[in-house]
């Protein structure tokens, strides 16, 4: 008996030679957009089921190869027959998949769970089982729905250096659109206690479980990951995990050297300035850059630089007039 061909890439809305990640990314976006407590529509749960079939076969590697033996000629609606010798075929439970779908063999109709009678066709009894009870990650939830976890979400995360560098907790509010069961946009705010480590770099990201979306037949959440972006700092630059800033000293204390206190994100530190430093000049502070919490700390570079008066005082001047009359330094030699 001759049945209705179904082109699954057709279904899915993808080419034939896209990879195995673009055909999980437009299964979840019409799972979510067809999904029958979301999509009110006569023929979403039709719709659902026949997103849900292509999706069991193009995840898995050796039944797309399968299919695809079919050929690229085919176009839906045309009556098929399985070529001869198709159902004599090896064909085992491929792992290749995302999530390994377990199948009720209820029929094919709305609520039934089943698969087309062209499905049956190429791959009915070869290899699947039947599930009982409860469905696992890749099983069918409650009400026949696939149950599968939700996307996981990603958004920023804007902290200071200092929050950076210390860590703790820090509370943030983020908004989320939906759309209600009426039809309309709603805005949502929802808080949260964010633990931020101590050492983190910008880009990197902290995993909040189950924050993200939900999953569907009683499938878990995903999580939420918000991606670190750090705040320029008035004083300290950030270089992977090193930390530069400069440091300013009077002339008399470059020839003469100096000690001084400076606040770095550390604490406070009393650096000794060498006598002849030159402007320019960068210190290095082994340890004082930013923390890693699975290896060596950063290091603190202190770049000098010399600052004249630009308002000197009388008496100010008269020495450096006595200077320039005295001295046989040569700046330029």
């Amino acid at each position: 008996m001759a049945v209705k061909y179904r082109d699954y890439y057709e279904i899915l809305g993808v080419k034939r030679s896209v990879g195995q990640d673009e055909i999980q990314r437009a299964y979840r976006k019409l799972a979510r957009k067809y999904h029958p407590d979301v999509n009110k529509a006569s023929n979403a749960e039709d719709k659902f089921k026949e997103i849900n079939e292509a999706y069991e076969v193009l995840k898995d590697p050796e039944k797309r190869k399968m299919y695809d033996q079919l050929g690229s000629n085919w176009r839906a609606g045309q009556d098929f027959r399985p070529p001869p010798g198709w159902q004599a075929r090896d064909f085992g439970q491929g792992g290749g998949g995302a999530y390994q779908t377990e199948f009720h063999w209820g029929g094919g109709g709305p609520g039934g769970g089943g698969f087309s009678d062209f499905f049956e066709s190429l791959f009915g009894g070869m290899g699947f089982r039947q599930a009982r009870g409860g469905a696992g990650p890749g099983g069918f939830g409650r009400g026949g729905v696939l149950r599968q976890a939700g996307a996981d979400q990603e958004t920023s995360i804007r902290i200071s250096l200092e929050e950076a560098f210390h860590g703790g907790a820090k509370p943030i509010v983020l908004q989320s659109r939906t759309v209600s069961p009426q039809g309309q946009l709603e805005v949502k705010e929802k808080r949260y206690d964010v633990k931020i480590p101590a050492g983190i770099l910008p880009d990197q990201k902290i995993r909040l479980s189950g924050q993200g979306e939900e999953g569907t037949g009683g499938g878990p959440r995903g999580d939420l990951y918000l991606k670190v972006e750090i705040e320029p700092h008035p004083v300290f630059r950030l270089n992977g995990r090193d930390i530069t800033m400069d440091l300013p000293i009077a002339p008399w204390e470059a020839v003469l050297g100096t000690e001084v206190r400076v606040s770095a994100l550390s604490g406070g530190i009393d650096l000794k300035i060498p006598p002849g430093t030159q402007g320019g000049r960068k210190l290095r502070l082994r340890g004082k850059g930013m923390p890693n919490p699975k290896g060596t700390a950063g290091d603190l570079y202190i770049t000098i630089m010399v600052k004249v008066p630009t308002h000197p005082s009388k008496k100010e001047l008269e020495l450096f007039e006595e200077l320039k009359k005295s001295s046989k330094f040569d700046p330029r030699a």
